[in-house]
């Protein structure tokens, strides 16, 4: 994997050379602006508003818009002049346990990989330093012309890092909670708790983009002038739920049931027509009715058989 920076982690008076990887890559399919009429490229220019020029990547420069919208150009000179003792350092300045990183701050994800032989040995101590403590460090790290915060990790045998949001970016959630209070039952939340152990666990390598398969497919189809593969509709989303309870408790049945036993798939049974029901229940009630008459038959002969063998009471003589 080709390296975006190159520089060195400072781990007190330890400083370990690496380069930073992208730990992720996109995979959304992207499209081009064309023009609906002819399907010719729609493409962007970057023009001088001031006297039409259109101009190259070496002609541009950088401009802070003040308040009153005019521009004060920035030079790089000016940028490199500043003070930036993270421009090549990943300088860890404190080890906190994981679950006081809030997961609204975490930001793009990369490997640092060791530079060089000599770089091994202290790589090796930060990570079993790190797997060790069980927790993870927080460092500040300049990249693209600006300083950041980051949160260095072990992941099998690397050591990665999460770009932070600062503190200060990420926004106070107000006006989003219900604005109305709420009471949750017990038996609310025990059909919750229920439907939650019925869905159960999934190993996210399992998940995929359903969406983007289905995007190639339509692609490839266009391309080979062949009919686009049809898809099932997507479930209605969205709607007001009526009765919370009847939701959940359908929701459990509904996840039960796709399980099926003992979290199997459940089979699913073909219903019967109603000639072949009606076929297979003719017979049944001719033999219950032969059944029911051979019983009557045989009561009515033991019930004589009783009276024949029973002596008839002798009358007293007065």
């Amino acid at each position: 994997m080709r390296s975006i920076w190159n520089g060195a982690i400072s781990f007190g008076l330890v400083s370990i050379p690496i380069k930073l990887v992208n730990a992720t890559e996109n995979h959304s399919i992207s499209f081009r602006q064309v023009h609906k009429e002819d399907g010719g490229r729609i493409r962007y220019r970057k023009v001088c508003e001031l006297d039409g020029q259109e101009l190259t990547a070496p002609e541009i420069g950088k401009g802070y818009e003040a308040a009153d919208g005019s521009i004060i150009p920035i030079t790089d000179d000016d940028l490199a002049s500043l003070p930036l003792p993270t421009a090549k350092t990943i300088e860890i300045v404190a080890f906190v346990p994981a679950d006081s990183i809030d997961p609204l701050q975490m930001d793009t994800a990369y490997y640092l990989a060791a530079s060089g032989v000599p770089a091994a040995k202290p790589y090796t101590l930060l990570r079993e330093a790190l797997k060790r403590s069980k927790k993870v460090a927080v460092a500040k790290f300049a990249l693209r012309g600006r300083e950041r915060l980051g949160m260095l990790r072990v992941v099998d045998d690397v050591i990665a890092m999460h770009g932070l949001l600062w503190p200060d970016e990420v926004r106070v959630p107000e006006g989003v909670a219900p604005e109305t209070d709420v009471t949750v039952r017990d038996a609310e939340l025990d059909l919750a708790d229920a439907l939650m152990d019925t869905l159960g666990t999934v190993e996210l390598t399992s998940l995929h983009d359903d969406y983007r398969e289905a995007v190639e497919e339509m692609i490839a189809a266009k391309a080979e002038g062949e009919p686009i593969p049809e898809r099932e509709p997507a479930g209605g989303g969205g709607g007001r739920v009526i009765d919370l309870m009847a939701a959940l408790e359908n929701s459990v049945r509904a996840a039960k049931e796709a399980r099926g036993e003992n979290g199997e798939v459940a089979e699913v049974t073909q219903l019967q027509t109603k000639k072949a029901a009606a076929k297979k229940t003719a017979p049944a009630k001719k033999t219950a009715a032969k059944k029911t008459a051979t019983k009557k038959t045989a009561a009515k002969k033991t019930t004589q058989a009783k009276k024949t063998a029973s002596p008839r009471p002798k009358r007293s003589s007065a």
